[in-house]
C-alpha cells in the first residue's frame, strides 16, 4: 500500500508541475495540440498509478517527453508563422458586416445552435446587433458589436477621466502584505492607523483590504 501511495504522489506531483510549465492557460483556451498533450499526460500519470507492474520510470519518460514535445512546438510557433498556423489553424469569420458567412461555418463545422450559445454566453440576444464575430482558434467566439449597439464610453462623451492603475492589495486573509505597502511607500505603522480609525485593532481582524490609486483604502472584516 505505500508503494502505491508513493508512485501517487510522485506522479501527482510530476503532472502538476508539467502542466504548470506548459503555461497558463484555462483548459477552454488551450489549442488543439496542447488539449491532446494535457490528455495524454493525464493517461500517462494514470497508467503506472493504477498498475505497479508498469516499472514508474516508463511513466516519467512519457511524461518528460510530452512537455519537451510541447515546450519544442511553443517556441517553434513563437518563431515561424508558417508553423504557427499549420500547428493551431486560422480563426473563422463568422459574421462580417452583419451577414453571416455560410461556406465559412461549413469549413469550420460549426452550426447556428453553437454560434447563438456563445452569443447568449456574452449578453447579445439579437443578431441584429453584431457586425463582425471570429470564431478563434480556441473555439471561443470574438464578437464586435455594430456602432450604435456598442456601450457608450467617457471618449463617447469627450468627459476627460483620471488615470486608474493596479489597487494593491495590503491584507489578505489577517496577513499585510508588506511587498504591496512598500510599492505604495507607506508603512505597516500608516495601515495600522488607517484601521484604528475604523475601529480596528490589529490587521489580523481584516479579511482584505486594498488601496487604489487615488488613495482610497477600502477593506473588509472577518466574520466574528
Amino acid at each position: 500500500m505505500l508503494i502505491t501511495l508513493g508512485r501517487t504522489v510522485l506522479l501527482y506531483i510530476l503532472v502538476v508541475v508539467t502542466m504548470r510549465l506548459m503555461g497558463k492557460r484555462q483548459i477552454a483556451q488551450l489549442e488543439p495540440f496542447e488539449l491532446v498533450i494535457a490528455i495524454m499526460i493525464a493517461e500517462l500519470g494514470v497508467i503506472p498509478m493504477q498498475d505497479r507492474n508498469i516499472p514508474l520510470i516508463n511513466g516519467i519518460i512519457a511524461i518528460t517527453t510530452l512537455l519537451f514535445i510541447q515546450v519544442t512546438f511553443s517556441v517553434a510557433s513563437l518563431r515561424f508563422f508558417g508553423f504557427r498556423s499549420f500547428l493551431d489553424g486560422r480563426y473563422s469569420v463568422i459574421i462580417a458586416n452583419g451577414v453571416i458567412q455560410e461556406r465559412e461555418m461549413r469549413k469550420a463545422r460549426y452550426n447556428l445552435d453553437e454560434l447563438f450559445e456563445q452569443l447568449r454566453l456574452k449578453s447579445i440576444f439579437n443578431l441584429g446587433d453584431v457586425e463582425f464575430a471570429i470564431l478563434e482558434t480556441s473555439g471561443e467566439l470574438s464578437v464586435l458589436l455594430k456602432s450604435q449597439k456598442r456601450t457608450v464610453t467617457p471618449k463617447d462623451l469627450r468627459i476627460e477621466t483620471n488615470y486608474e492603475g493596479l489597487p494593491l492589495v495590503l491584507i489578505v486573509d489577517g496577513q499585510v502584505m508588506t511587498s504591496e505597502l512598500n510599492k505604495s511607500q507607506l508603512s505597516e505603522a500608516w495601515l495600522r492607523t488607517e484601521l484604528e480609525k475604523h475601529g480596528i485593532k490589529s490587521p489580523k481582524e481584516i479579511l482584505v483590504a486594498s488601496l487604489d490609486t487615488s488613495g482610497e483604502l477600502f477593506f473588509q472584516p472577518k466574520e466574528s
